[in-house]
């Protein structure tokens, strides 16, 4: 599981894909930080963070697309299947890697809040419970991209469904002030990745998110590891 966790992270930097990714989010992070906060003068960072779920949804995909569709489409894939690793840890070995690529790049986007706390008096806990909740939906992000490489060898079609789906989870919630039953607009609520995140950046850290992000990644995974076996036993 480890070797193959090296692999993967090495591969994002001996091609451009990771050099790609760290350029896209930190220069849109700066960009928007600079918009919402040091232009607006003000340390309200709740518009800041909700932006960058989007920013989110277009660079995740580039982290994810290649994780297995590239290993269809080289034929290295039986390689893994026949590995004496686990299909739980492959899945897991690469979920990790694409995870420590894009933490890396969120702790690079937190220096900007230097400038925010040298010339205000921003509340801290409230930054760093976005932080949190930030990292928890790149990962759930991660876990979906990760699901759709695996149906396909085409990195492009993977990047692309990766972002629609993640897309409509984002803006599934919009869909409730056109549906005038309430049963399923609580039914969309729950499954709104945005409508529950801007709970955070009200400045209130819910458990039930987090649980919710930590599901996400659980269940994706899972379906990835269904379609390995069922990959492995057909082949």
């Amino acid at each position: 599981m480890f070797a193959i966790y090296k692999r993967e992270l090495r591969s994002y930097f001996v091609s451009a894909v990771g050099y790609v990714f760290f350029a896209v989010i930190i220069a849109l992070s700066a960009v928007i930080f600079s918009v919402s906060t040091l232009f607006a003068a003000t340390n309200d960072v709740s518009s800041y963070f909700e932006t960058m779920l989007f920013v989110l949804m277009i660079a995740l995909p580039l982290l994810t697309m290649k994780l297995f569709a590239e290993e269809r489409k080289l034929r290295t894939e039986q390689l893994l299947l026949t590995s004496p690793v686990s299909i739980g840890g492959m899945v897991v070995a690469k979920f990790l890697a694409a995870f420590t690529v894009y933490f890396i790049a969120n702790l690079l986007c937190s220096i900007s809040y230097i400038t925010l706390f040298a010339y205000s008096d921003p509340e801290a806990g409230v930054i760093l419970g976005n932080i949190i909740a930030l990292t928890l939906v790149g990962a759930a992000f991660i876990a979906i991209g990760i699901f759709v490489s695996a149906l396909t060898e085409n990195q492009l079609a993977a990047a692309i469904g990766t972002f629609a789906i993640i897309l409509v989870m984002l803006l599934i919630g919009a869909l409730n002030s056109f549906i005038p039953v309430y049963s399923v607009r609580y039914v969309l609520s729950w499954f709104s990745i945005l409508s529950r995140y801007q709970n955070f950046t009200d400045g209130f850290f819910d458990i039930a998110a987090v649980v919710y992000y930590v599901s996400i990644c659980f269940v994706f995974l899972f379906v990835t590891c269904r379609v390995y076996e069922r990959r492995r036993y057909g082949a």
